[in-house]
């Protein structure tokens, strides 16, 4: 990442790790406009915040958005803007207004095109949540025959996605213990290497009927190589899937040309759609026209074209592509607030642009904390090379996170720890700031070495 820092570095300044540094990169950054279009909530008792934060003045610094973005302003504008045509019109706002009801989804779908990399609106669906996707996919997608009934996943993925696929198996009454393998890192590492995913996938052969994985591993923020695995599952035969709850929004994806049959996600991390919004969905090109045949679709009458829905048939027409999958109708609200956000990422230069930041904002939080912080307080697990991370990086701390965390909080930090010893930090490129990244770092090392301390006093 060194390279890329000091490219960016401003003529005449040489101290990566100075705050001149980091004020020149927020000066000159192409997205600083779009900070003032979200909420920075704020911390201190004289703004009626959580008193958990206790005295901290202004602004929280935020780094959170790995489990909840922020709220935008241009979210509170539309959702306020249906809400009143909602009043006025009634049942009416299905079909009149700058956003019809009865078609709220269509813009959503087309933006995500570009932001999860499909071929074109066919293969992405705006509907559910992540959860009940996942389900709703792998009811059509894992279809266990003879000895092809394995699959392969991370033994550390989200607990949600392992009870999921756990609970598939049962639902076809098959023994998890023979069915479900489950990949963990070797010995000392805490990241799994690509080789050891394929090597993995090569050795069950014909018996694996799905790779299943986490787009970006949501502990250690791990990208994985997607590609690779695509490529390699489907050579053995296998479905490949994945969960994009950490990936969309954050990294590069080209899910059409990587080949992946199925992926699905929730908007309510880096695209900013607010808690428990609506999910996403993707169904690769080459399974399209099989809803009607051997995929056995969960049917619903929003899964059918719009010509058809409203005529009330008893027979099913689905929408051939992914739209397919879509039971009910899509919320209004939530998705009108996933539109909020993905209009922000159009105006922004879309995930090119926001990429281009977030390389340079987690590599300066690399950087300052491998310069500044004493490797026996923290280490980075997360990968150094930047094409297999997004935005988080995860510290593995030598003591107890939790008084680390009390300290950060009482300094107006926000961010996520997952005792007893990581610390989850996320940069986001809409709304955070070098400064920001340089004064949280700044902050941690007191945190450390106060909580060194106390800890040697009991």
């Amino acid at each position: 990442i060194l390279p890329l820092l000091r490219g960016a570095a401003p003529e005449g300044v040489s101290d990566l790790g100075s705050a001149q540094f980091a004020e020149a990169l927020d000066l000159k950054d192409p997205l600083r406009r779009f900070r003032k279009e979200f909420y920075i909530p704020t911390v201190g008792n004289s703004k009626g915040v959580d008193p958990e934060f206790g005295s901290a003045p202004g602004y929280a610094i935020y780094l959170c958005g790995n489990s909840l973005g922020l709220m935008s302003r241009r979210v509170e504008r539309y959702v306020k803007e249906e809400c009143e045509k909602w009043k006025r019109l009634g049942v009416e706002g299905h079909f009149n207004g700058e956003r019809p009801w009865a078609m709220i989804d269509e813009d959503a779908v087309e933006k995500l095109v570009d932001i999860v990399g499909a071929e074109s609106t066919a293969e992405v669906a705006v509907m559910n949540s992540l959860s009940m996707n996942l389900h709703t996919l792998l009811y059509s997608f894992y279809r266990p025959k003879g000895r092809r009934v394995r699959i392969l996943m991370e033994e550390a993925a989200f607990c949600s996605d392992q009870h999921i696929i756990k609970s598939q198996i049962r639902t076809r009454e098959l023994d998890e213990k023979k069915v479900l393998r489950q990949l963990e890192p070797r010995a000392g590492e805490h990241t799994l290497r690509t080789e050891d995913i394929l090597k993995a996938i090569e050795e069950e052969g014909e018996c694996l009927a799905m790779v299943f994985l986490g787009g970006l591993q949501y502990y250690t923020g791990q990208f994985y190589d997607i590609e690779a695995i695509a490529k390699k599952g489907r050579s053995v035969g296998a479905i490949v899937g994945v969960d994009l709850a950490h990936a969309v929004g954050n990294v590069p994806l080209e899910l059409h040309r990587w080949g992946v049959d199925f992926a699905a996600w929730c908007t309510y991390k880096y695209l900013n759609s607010g808690p428990g919004s609506i999910g996403g969905a993707f169904v690769h090109s080459r399974h399209h026209g099989r809803e009607k045949d051997d995929l056995k679709v969960l049917a619903g009458w929003w899964g059918q074209t719009p010509q058809t829905r409203f005529k009330m048939g008893h027979e099913w027409e689905g929408i051939k592509g992914a739209q397919a999958w879509q039971v009910s109708n899509p919320a209004v609200l939530p998705t009108v607030c996933l539109r909020a956000s993905l209009d922000i990422f159009r105006e922004a230069g879309g995930m090119k642009t926001v990429r281009a930041k977030s390389l340079l904002l987690t590599g300066l939080l690399e950087y300052l904390i491998t310069t500044t912080i004493d490797a026996k307080y923290a280490k980075v697990i997360t990968p150094s090379d930047p094409k297999r991370r997004g935005c988080q990086l995860s510290l593995l701390t030598s003591i107890p996170v939790k008084p680390v965390h009390s300290y950060l909080e009482a300094k107006g930090v926000i961010c996520d720890v997952r005792e007893p010893n990581v610390i989850r930090i996320a940069p986001c490129p809409l709304y955070n700031t070098f400064g920001e990244v340089r004064m949280f770092v700044v902050l941690l090392k007191e945190a450390l070495v106060d909580a060194a301390k106390m800890i040697s006093k009991l």
